[in-house]
């Protein structure tokens, strides 16, 4: 029988796979002069080799045409939004109306909560996650103070009740129930940061509303990486980033959804000059009329040098698509489980979900002991040998080393090399 933790039975994975790797389409760092086995892709994504493309035709539009660029050929600056919306509707499963790229994800979140937490005396409250990325904390809480509220008592965070800080549904269920009368917002993670833990978002958005309350989610880490159901889901809102799992580069334009439900409303809302209707805009009134659906949320104009690389990865996203990308990522971390559960079991201990349901391609791993080192600073040793050989992690505090296999670009062999410079530093030659 084939070593599942050989080179060549990965190497076979690879060859047999249904959906070939697109690695070929992506610059891939090296180390040593070989490539990175690169596993960063829940932090920032591998640059797509047709971003470049797409960039230098802007600057050589700017260079040629100046101000004419907004108004001249296919990629004209004036609707240049408009060239990603369908292949982002596609890829969250959502109505091409009810999305749009803008903003930062901190920023789209504020605009959404502007519109969607509109608190009372008596439904002051939001609920979110214990262990929240910070920036979510800090707008939500930020906001809960704005309105006149205190977030000692209005910023309700549900602690895990699993082990590894995995929260179940029934405990989210609890949670809403218990705290229905007060709620005006549940604010959700599609996958969280750190324990790489996926939600049924359709399920939390049905058990928000029937207590009444409004349902938000935060999808930096599902987007791109989740076969997502946007428009299904009865979510009010979700915000995400694209420089993650959609590879639109650092700092990239980020991306919202407003469900079509909510597309010709009178919610309050920050208004600017690009979400007003775009037939009239340019006749200057005083009068804000809103775009109808997500655009009418947009502010000012947006950065085309920002949206060019999303072009390049939308493309591959669409080449392949998500429900066949889904299944190759559950391979990938599948493989990735089993070489950990069947010779690493000792050295690195599982925290995110064995049900492929409850997670992407994330898994959120603690290091047990090696080399006489427990705990966050046998973590830190771990991580540091394996960056030091060219395998690529993420560190994040206090001692969570996550490994993502994307599968737009990594590999069994990929997978493999992990678990074999695992090994080599438990048991050095």
């Amino acid at each position: 029988m084939t070593d599942l933790h050989s080179a060549a039975h990965a190497a076979a994975l690879d060859a047999a796979d249904p959906l070939p790797s697109l690695r070929d389409q992506f610059l891939v760092p090296r180390h040593g002069g070989a490539e990175q086995a690169y596993f960063v892709g829940n932090s920032l994504g591998l640059q797509p080799r047709g971003a470049r493309a797409h960039v230098e035709e802007v600057l050589d539009k700017w260079a040629t045409e100046a101000v004419e660029g907004h108004f001249t050929g296919q990629a004209q600056w004036m609707p240049y939004h408009e060239l990603v919306r369908e292949p982002l509707a596609r890829l969250v499963g959502a109505q091409p109306q009810e999305v749009v790229a803008m903003n930062s994800l901190t920023a789209n979140l504020h605009l959404m909560m502007v519109s969607f937490y509109r608190p009372t005396r008596e439904r002051p409250a939001i609920l979110i996650e214990a262990g929240s990325f910070p920036s979510d904390r800090y707008a939500v809480a930020s906001q809960i103070a704005f309105h006149g509220f205190d977030p000692a008592t209005d910023l309700i965070e549900l602690e895990p009740d699993r082990p590894g800080g995995l929260i179940s549904m029934e405990r989210i269920e609890r949670a809403i129930a218990e705290h229905g009368p007060r709620l005006a917002l549940v604010l959700w993670p599609g996958v969280q940061y750190r324990t790489g833990q996926a939600f049924d978002l359709a399920e939390i958005a049905r058990l928000a509303h029937a207590q009444g309350a409004l349902c938000g989610f935060d999808l930096a880490h599902g987007v791109g990486n989740l076969d997502l159901r946007l428009h299904d889901s009865g979510a009010d809102f979700a915000v995400w980033c694209h420089y993650k799992y959609v590879n639109a580069g650092p700092g990239a334009v980020a991306g919202c959804f407003v469900h079509q439900r909510h597309a010709d409303t009178d919610r309050p809302r920050f208004a600017g000059w690009w979400g007003h209707q775009a037939a009239t805009r340019f006749r200057m009134g005083p009068e804000f009329v809103p775009t109808v659906g997500a655009e009418g949320w947009q502010l000012s104009n947006p950065p085309i040098l920002g949206l060019a690389p999303l072009r390049a990865s939308l493309a591959l996203f669409d080449r392949v698509g998500m429900a066949a990308l889904r299944d190759k990522s559950r391979r990938l971390t599948g493989y990735l489980e089993a070489l950990i559960r069947t010779r690493l079991q000792q050295t690195l201990d599982i925290v995110t979900p064995a049900d492929p349901a409850q997670r992407g391609c994330q898994l959120s791993l603690r290091v047990i002991g090696g080399r006489g080192l427990v705990g966050r600073e046998a973590g830190r040793a771990l991580f540091d040998h394996l960056a030091a050989h060219g395998v690529l992690g993420d560190w994040r505090e206090p001692d969570v080393i996550r490994i993502s296999p994307a599968p737009l670009y990594n590999t069994h062999a990929d997978v493999q090399r992990f678990a074999a410079t695992v090994e080599a530093w438990v048991h050095p030659a």
